[in-house]
């Protein structure tokens, strides 16, 4: 839980010195204020103890599954978009794919890389490469542009295998939109079951982001503030009580 993964992540990356990568989700709005104060704490907590961070905002997911979806399947999709985001990672290292990555090239990009921003798109047909790196950069998922990106991480997965002008078209477009200095690298892998259609999920990390500090700080005032009341609120009941 939120408690125990900053302990965890901590101990991974100072005492193991492994590279440490967390996936966490922002909570629906519908959860409620004390849930979000706690979840954007652990955030913070979380960001101090890994070299990545990759942050999914639940609200997001409203724009793009259907008015009509039950509440379970949302949170389906949540859990299904964390996976992409962790299987994407874990794939580029050690899945052998027709692209192969070292892990020396992974560990560069994403060390003490900050908080990682992820989007995912697909797209079929003809033009299927640049439709999806197009829908993965403009994705619902990303809190804010990744222009001002300068590391990204990202892959491709096709049932067929992507041609050598889609891996071209693909990274032309990513490319263009993040910062023109930014540090690239890419996998493609193949699954069957994907047919014809190609899906791409890019993380972007290491940049200035200047709500981010000003975040931070409400997020720790506000959890100041409420701590403080739950000790004002506990003396009154022992006043009371006396």
């Amino acid at each position: 839980g939120s408690g125990a993964a900053p302990i965890v992540a901590d101990i991974a990356k100072r005492e193991c010195g492994c590279l440490t990568v967390g996936v966490v989700t922002r909570p629906f709005s519908f959860e409620g204020r004390k849930r979000k104060l706690q979840a954007d704490a652990a955030i913070i907590k979380m960001q101090e103890a890994v070299d990545t961070l990759i942050v999914v905002s639940n609200d997001k997911l409203l724009r793009i599954v259907p008015d009509n979806t039950p509440v379970l399947d949302a949170f389906l999709v949540a859990d299904d978009i964390l996976q992409q985001g962790v299987v994407g990672i874990t794939e580029i290292i050690l899945k052998t794919g027709l692209v192969n990555v070292d892990f020396a090239d992974v560990r560069t990009v994403m060390k003490d890389a900050g908080t990682a921003l992820m989007g995912v798109g697909s797209g079929v047909g003809e033009t299927r490469a640049q439709d999806a790196a197009v829908a993965a950069i403009s994705s619902p998922l990303l809190d804010f542009p990744i222009s001002k990106a300068k590391r990204v991480v990202f892959t491709i997965v096709s049932g067929n295998g992507a041609m050598l002008h889609e891996v071209n078209k693909a990274s032309e477009v990513i490319s263009e939109n993040v910062a023109n200095d930014a540090n690239i690298i890419f996998g493609t892998f193949m699954d069957p079951n994907m047919g014809e259609e190609l899906s791409i999920t890019v993380l972007a990390c290491d940049w200035e982001d200047p709500d981010a500090k000003v975040e931070k700080e409400i997020v720790q005032a506000q959890v100041v503030t409420t701590t403080i009341d739950k000790e004002e609120e506990e003396e009154e009941e022992e006043e009371e009580e006396e």
